[in-house]
């Protein structure tokens, strides 16, 4: 992995914003248009943290672009302050505490129907704004007036009235947006935010309480449009009522989309594209209101063919530059003899060996989805330490016992208790930081991510707990985080994968990692469900004796319809049968059971025993 250079991007983008009041206006820009674009590329960055980075669509920034440049703007004109970065600081806390209480209803809900929440927002926002409000807005006419930025430093007085010196004012606060961005999306929320992104229910059920960080970034957002509304209102000396209208939230929108989402630049590189071609249009080809067609076509064209926006398409080609210019990775680590062992203790997982008794209990578990029974009345035990199998015929509940048990799914009726505690009513959030956890029978990893961030994922829910807003806390700095890593990295044969998107990896490898990212959270109690599904044979044996490994101190229950691998496994198997306890035993009881071999296995009994 190649070492990176500590503050290139800040480097650079200082460079970028110093050359370009001289350079753009070679190309085309206007002086006004260069500043109104870092004003827009300011609001999209807030944007981007919540879409690019969280997979939050909102259409609603309007409504705090408006209410922070309205705040500004009321302060500066109507009120005795003279204090600009006073009023802007003030209109973006004011835009913050709005976002919190609107994410409060708007984020119970979560894909079309948020969005849909969001616009709603932004039209109600529009009519008080219009209405209601217009006494302190000005309504239709806006609060015009706005002073221009004025800095006391003590020994000079700052006046930025003219457009370079305005430049200047927008310039800082960009840059300052910009970092506290980049600190934030290289921070342990950070990677949150885009584990939620890619897959929300898995980051749920490693740990991390997903609704608390949507919430989170969503003030965020709202904060950063407050803040370029404030900035609108004081460079252009008057803040407009069509701040609030929901077209400013779709050009929020489509800005960032041709820019490219995920990216912090592609906002601003969507800005300049968005304000110059509109800006050529009105006023070089003079195409009067038709230059909204034209410029709708274009968005359409450059979103089909940069599917990842301008930004996502330099990433891109830099990427493929710096991979063919590498060395052909070595081929992974197999898990057979010849692989070395890896060494459990380096993980510092929660062992159960030494420890006695009962770890977990289920007693009259039972869930009813409707009139269908699911699972009825089923008591179940584990001990400390122990490798429990469980088997039934497609349909025999498993999948829905594996859910109560790891608090997915409620029970209908039954108690389940988990190192002397009751957590039938907990939610697997809870579960998961309690030690209680599983792999998924479907592979369930953050695809776009490397194994290496995957497994961080899974870490930050350990060493972190649920919730924690430690936005600019950079990632080494995560106590135990590399180590643990690393160690569950080695445990699950990943070491020299680590830094290979997931993407690429081949399926062994992905189910491999799909136990990691269980493993990384340190349980006391694994659940592994159909671990060897889909796998060859060859996959199979290594991926046995991977399981051998890992259960050295641990106590494990494993789902799979392999038999013979599962009774290698385990000391003691449940049989399923219709959503009922049909038997249990040691795998030689289990083999010679004869209500076992009528309703499971059937004629292969001779072949099995």
């Amino acid at each position: 992995m190649r070492r990176k250079i500590p503050f290139l991007v800040e480097a650079l983008t200082i460079l970028g914003l110093l050359a370009a009041p001289f350079v753009l206006p070679h190309l085309g820009f206007s002086p006004a248009t260069i500043n109104r674009i870092l004003v827009w590329g300011l609001v999209g960055i807030g944007f981007d943290l919540l879409f690019g980075y969280t997979g939050l669509l909102s259409f609603g920034q309007s409504a705090f672009f408006g209410s922070g440049g309205m705040f500004v703007a009321y302060l500066l004109t109507q009120t005795p302050m003279q204090s600009t970065i006073g009023a802007l600081f003030i209109g973006t806390v004011a835009a913050g505490v709005i976002g919190f209480f609107i994410g409060l209803i708007a984020l119970r809900r979560t894909g079309i129907y948020f969005a849909m929440i969001t616009v709603a927002i932004a039209e109600v926002f529009f009519f008080v704004e219009f209405n209601p409000l217009s006494e302190f807005t000005g309504g239709e006419n806006g609060l015009p007036g706005v002073p221009t930025p004025i800095l006391n430093l003590g020994f000079t007085v700052l006046e930025f009235s003219d457009n370079l010196s305005m430049y200047a004012f927008l310039a800082f606060w960009y840059f300052v947006g910009l970092v506290i961005a980049l600190r934030l999306v290289r921070s342990p929320f950070g990677l949150v935010l885009r584990a939620i992104r890619e897959n929300p229910l898995r980051a749920q059920a490693l740990g991390h309480n997903i609704q608390r960080y949507k919430l989170a970034i969503f003030v965020v957002a709202a904060m950063y449009a407050g803040f370029a509304g404030g900035l609108l209102g004081v460079m252009q000396g008057f803040m407009p009522p069509d701040a609030f209208m929901f077209a400013t939230s779709g050009e929020i929108v489509m800005q960032t989309a041709i820019g490219g989402a995920g990216t912090l630049f592609g906002p601003l590189l969507g800005a300049a594209v968005w304000l110059y071609l509109s800006d050529f249009f009105q006023t070089v080809l003079n195409l009067g209101a038709t230059w909204r067609l034209i410029l709708g076509i274009v968005f359409v064209l450059l979103v089909v063919f940069l599917r990842h926006g301008l930004a996502g398409a330099i990433s891109d080609g830099w990427s493929l530059l710096r991979r063919s210019a590498q060395p052909a990775p070595r081929p992974p680590a197999t898990v057979g003899a010849g692989a070395r062992k890896p060494q459990a203790t380096k993980m510092g997982h929660k062992a159960t060996k030494g420890k006695e008794g009962v770890l977990l209990s289920a007693t009259g578990l039972t869930k009813h989805y409707g009139g269908l029974a699911a699972n009825s009345d089923i008591d179940f035990t584990v001990a400390h330490g122990e490798i429990r199998g469980i088997i039934g015929p497609n349909g025999a509940g498993k999948s829905t016992f594996f859910k109560m048990l790891t608090c997915e799914v409620e029970p209908t009726a039954g108690t389940i208790i988990f190192d002397g505690r009751d957590i039938t009513k907990l939610g697997v959030i809870d579960a998961c930081q309690m030690g209680l956890t599983k792999s998924y029978q479907i592979n369930q990893l953050f695809e776009k991510l490397t194994v290496r961030q995957n497994l961080e994922i899974a870490v930050l829910g350990v060493v972190r707990g649920k919730f924690k807003l430690d936005m600019f806390k950079p990632l080494h700095k995560v106590r135990r985080l590399d180590s643990q890593v690393e160690g569950t990295a080695e445990l699950v044969h990943l070491t020299e994968r680590l830094d290979a998107p997931v993407s690429e990896l081949a399926y062994g490898e992905k189910r491999r990692l799909e136990i990691g990212l269980a493993l990384a959270t340190s349980p006391s109690l694994l659940l592994l469900d159909e671990p060897l599904a889909g796998m060859s044979t060859q996959e199979r044996i290594e991926t046995v004796a991977l399981l051998k490994a890992i259960a050295e101190g641990r106590t494990l229950i494993v789902i799979d319809h392999d038999m013979d691998s599962l009774f290698e496994l385990a000391g003691k198997v449940t049989v399923l049968q219709e959503g009922r306890v049909l038997v249990e035993g040691t795998p030689e009881e289990i083999k010679n059971n004869p209500l076992v071999q009528e309703a499971y296995l059937g004629g292969v009994h001779e072949e099995v025993v």
